[in-house]
């Protein structure tokens, strides 16, 4: 699909979004329900009610881009969220898996790999 930086976050909705809403109006909850700055290159996605459509929206040089899928079968699989939480920040690979209809709570990751403590000189 698209590569993206590690400085990219993904801020995904909890609670479904009507898919009629247009750029203004998701940059409306953006802004109001999160308190995100909608210029910063992040992007912001959304789920409808049935869970079969999604729209991710984001900031690139000089104009808003919106992209939009329909599965034509079978529904967006959500990662856990924390209860009373409004939305929930993903991963390039995390958004990724989740556009291609991957269960992102089933997947199970590697530990990362860490530089082991230097001691003493």
């Amino acid at each position: 699909m698209f590569a993206l930086p590690a400085s990219v976050r993904v801020v995904l909705a909890v609670e479904p979004v009507d898919m009629r809403k247009s750029i203004d109006g998701l940059m409306a909850l953006v802004r109001t329900a999160w308190g995100e700055d909608v210029y910063s290159g992040h992007l912001f996605a959304f789920v409808s009610r049935k869970g079969d459509r999604i729209k991710v929206l984001t900031w690139s040089r000089g104009g808003f881009v919106l992209l939009y899928k329909r599965l034509e079968a079978g529904r967006f699989r959500l990662p856990p969220v924390d209860a009373g939480a409004q939305a929930v920040t993903l991963d390039a690979t995390q958004l990724a898996m989740l556009l291609d209809g991957i269960d992102v709570a089933q997947v199970r990751r590697q530990p990362a790999w860490t530089p082991p403590e230097r001691t003493g000189s």
